[in-house]
């Protein structure tokens, strides 16, 4: 027979047998089992999309899981998607299948498929799931096509800049020394030649710094407080922040409205939505502002001091319960910033790659000019 024990060393691992009365034959070391991570942002939107499709058609929750595994083509999905619905046919909950596996979903997903089922809407918050993760997905595609070229286009000239700096500009230094024949060169020009020396210390500092950039990066992220510092930093960005921000109060006011047509109180639909929107600034804010209403103050009394959340959504939050049209006012809050988030996505489409291109014509064009500078004075002391 083979199996696995846990032990500190092989020869415990053989006395532990030993005490079972077991003859030990051969010890290894088993290998470690890889630890259960997210799924793919790709993989869960395209599960979404197929699970509303077939909940839209009348097929119970249980049926359609197992016919999206047969369909599916990722082994680990598969799997997923299996034993969830092996739980569901055992008598358990959509919301306790999906929370034992919290690591691999996305936060609120088996609030969300909860609250589908018991108020039988669960194709259309599937849908309007889908259309936040949709939203998602274009900010990061925007930001990367914006990037791409522009990175490609400065890496290029980078290397080519550091060849110029290497092979080019030293012997064209000494042409300029003597040809100013003892005259003071350009500061700028200055510049660019003690660069050309030092051009390995030089690429030595910024890959120093870049590596400094992504450790801070992933030290502040480790903690509730940093990842504040991080998103307030990103809230100052021009059109990114107002991306951002726009987003997350669309996916929070989304998710609450999904929670209030589950039945969820107030208090517990601001923390559980504030953690779907995936901002921590926002995580903050909803916590205290839940603290308060729970002591009986009104949402907007309570919410004076809110910054992340504006008082518009505040507003339309308690005018929405005193006319009995919450879950309604809170679609269309999430609409509305669904909207300003588009919008500022075609912006940004349109800004960010000129303003990447601007920015390295003005480094390539700096250090022409630097190379021209004494030209132009010496030309101009001969005249």
């Amino acid at each position: 027979m083979a199996g696995t024990i846990e032990a500190n060393s092989p020869e415990q691992a053989s006395e532990l047998l030993k005490d079972m009365q077991l003859t030990v034959n051969e010890i290894t070391r088993a290998k470690a089992r890889m630890p259960k991570t997210a799924i793919g942002r790709g993989e869960f939107l395209l599960f979404n999309q197929q699970l509303a499709s077939i909940t839209r058609t009348g097929i119970p929750l249980e049926r359609g899981l197992r016919e999206i595994a047969a369909d599916i083509g990722s082994r680990r999905m598969r799997k997923l998607i299996t034993e969830v619905a092996d739980e569901l046919e055992a008598g358990a909950s959509i919301e306790e299948a999906i929370e034992r596996r919290h690591r691999q979903f996305p936060a609120l997903y088996g609030h969300i498929l909860k609250a589908g089922v018991e108020s039988g809407r669960l194709s259309e918050m599937l849908t309007s799931l889908n259309r936040h993760l949709e939203l998602s997905a274009m900010t990061r595609r925007i930001i990367f096509e914006a990037l791409c070229y522009p990175a490609v286009v400065l890496t290029l000239a980078a290397a080519v800049i550091t060849m110029v700096f290497v092979l080019i500009v030293p012997g064209y230094a000494e042409v300029i020394v003597d040809m100013a024949g003892g005259m003071a060169l350009p500061a700028l020009t200055q510049w660019f030649l003690t660069m050309s020396e030092h051009v390995g210390q030089f690429w030595g500092v910024v890959l120093i710094f870049i590596l400094a950039i992504v450790a801070v990066f992933v030290l502040l992220s480790m903690s509730a407080a940093g990842r504040r510092f991080i998103e307030s930093v990103l809230l100052k960005v021009p059109i990114v922040g107002r991306v951002y921000y726009c987003g997350a109060l669309a996916k929070m006011a989304e998710a609450m409205a999904l929670l209030v047509g589950a039945g969820c109180i107030m208090p517990t639909c601001l923390r559980l939505a504030s953690g779907a929107s995936g901002s921590e600034k926002l995580r903050l804010e909803c916590e205290l502002l839940a603290g308060r209403i729970e002591e009986g103050a009104g949402i907007v009394e309570a919410g004076h001091f809110c910054q992340m959340i504006p008082r518009l959504f505040l507003y339309s939050v308690q005018l929405g319960a005193q006319r009995n049209e919450l879950q309604d006012n809170l679609h269309n809050l999430g609409e509305m910033y669904s909207q300003q988030t588009r919008g500022m996505q075609a912006r940004l489409q349109n800004i960010l790659p000129a303003a990447l291109i601007i920015f390295l014509g003005f480094v390539v064009g700096l250090m022409v000019l630097s190379m021209f500078l004494p030209l132009v004075r010496v030309v101009t002391v001969l005249m």
